[in-house]
């Protein structure tokens, strides 16, 4: 009976010793997200339902390498230090493969740089600000969404046929609008003979004294105007500038206006005829695009935002990648990355493999009323591979 018996806790030992590997390979691929859910609501919420719904197909299709996906999310508190902070807890504590999110572009720099230091992959999925794929663009981090330099492009070629030469630039003062600023003023003087800035206005984020901004607008007596405030800024300095005039007679351009985030709060004040990038998303036909909108509705009971759809392709990318490199290893995900070919809901998307900027475009046209809320009209989609710096400008730039 005792030889019985042993023979028997022998089999048993054996074969929970060589179910273990069959286990941990099925244990899921962790992934880190952090963002500003507390401060920005209005882009993050709808960007993590986003990311959600991508989660919740991916998973019930079984997932990615025989595994699912967790991913481990965190408020990043808006800056740069917090953002740091919770992605190091991410990686050390929680054991995250990759990481990926951030709102504000200081928070997409600090957290490239964080990447770059602990030799993890970080996707940002909407900080726009060049620095992150340029000056400091490193092997580990990649971006999804159309930088400041491709977005303002389509802007100055819709400037070109507008006849304003005098142009006049309101931001806010950190680094998004900083860097949208210095890219709109290197454009419109290369692009458009005879154009001069003739004032700045630089408000802090969140703060926008709109009646002195408007005022130091007229004063300048600018022919156009190129926008780059969002959120709160943007619904004072609109509401201000309709009331005294400021946009009558005059052509503006205008980063992200026609996003359903900041567009809808605007309600029946929209200011008709700005030329802007958005999102269309009522309007888009292709019928992957479609699905996701239906699915996105059903699921959440509401129409969605930029924010949701980048969600939702930045999830499938991430996927689609650990499938390409086997594995969620740091270097074997950087390969798998560069010069990758995407088949995303809205068409084909490639991450550029010299720095890291993925081809994603933008819709431009023009704001109009849509009865009591505000739509973009006569748009189109103009793909990010024709608006990407050249291969020398972001060598010169980059420091690798």
């Amino acid at each position: 009976m005792a030889k019985v018996s042993m023979i028997r806790w022998l089999a048993l030992g054996m074969a929970l010793a060589l179910g273990a590997p069959a286990s941990a390979q099925q244990a899921p691929i962790k992934i880190g997200e952090l963002n500003s859910y507390a401060r920005w609501a209005a882009f993050t919420v709808p960007y993590r339902n986003g990311w959600q719904l991508a989660l919740d197909e991916i998973n019930a299709k079984g997932g990615v390498l025989g595994r699912k996906i967790e991913i481990i999310s965190r408020e990043d508190g808006a800056t740069t230090g917090d953002a740091t902070r919770v992605a190091d807890e991410l990686v050390t504590r929680e054991g995250v493969s990759l990481l990926f999110g951030s709102f504000l572009s200081n928070v997409g720099v600090a957290m490239a740089d964080y990447a770059n230091q602990k030799k993890i992959v970080y996707v940002a999925a909407e900080p726009l600000t060049d620095a992150i794929t340029m000056a400091q663009g490193n092997r580990y981090t990649f971006r999804v969404r159309p930088s400041n330099y491709m977005q303002v492009g389509m802007l100055v070629e819709q400037a070109k046929a507008s006849g304003a030469k005098r142009w006049a630039i309101v931001a806010p003062n950190y680094e998004y609008g900083q860097s949208a600023a210095q890219v709109f003023k290197r454009l419109i003087q290369e692009r458009v003979p005879g154009a001069e800035i003739v004032a700045e206005q630089y408000p802090a984020l969140g703060k926008i004294e709109a009646g002195a901004t408007v005022s130091a607008l007229e004063q300048a007596k600018p022919d156009g105007i190129f926008n780059v405030l969002f959120g709160p800024d943007l619904t004072q300095f609109v509401r201000e500038g309709n009331t005294r005039g400021l946009f009558e007679d005059k052509s503006i351009l205008s980063l992200l206006t026609g996003e359903p985030e900041w567009l809808l709060p605007l309600k029946d004040e929209v200011p008709e005829g700005w030329t802007v990038t958005g999102y269309p998303w009522d309007e888009i036909t292709e019928p992957k695009h479609k699905a996701f909108v239906d699915a996105y509705r059903a699921k959440f009971n509401e129409t969605p935002r930029l924010g949701s759809l980048l969600g939702y392709m930045v999830v499938y990318m991430i996927r689609d990648t650990i499938e390409r490199s086997g594995s969620a290893e740091s270097d074997a995900l950087v390969k798998a990355f560069q010069d990758a070919k995407f088949d995303t809901v809205i068409g084909p998307v490639t991450m550029r493999g010299i720095d890291h900027q993925a081809s994603m475009g933008a819709w431009v046209g023009k704001l109009v009323l849509k009865g009591a809320t505000g739509g973009m009209t006569d748009w189109k989609y103009h793909d990010g591979t024709s608006f990407l710096p050249t291969e020398a400008e972001v060598k010169a730039a980059r420091k690798e």
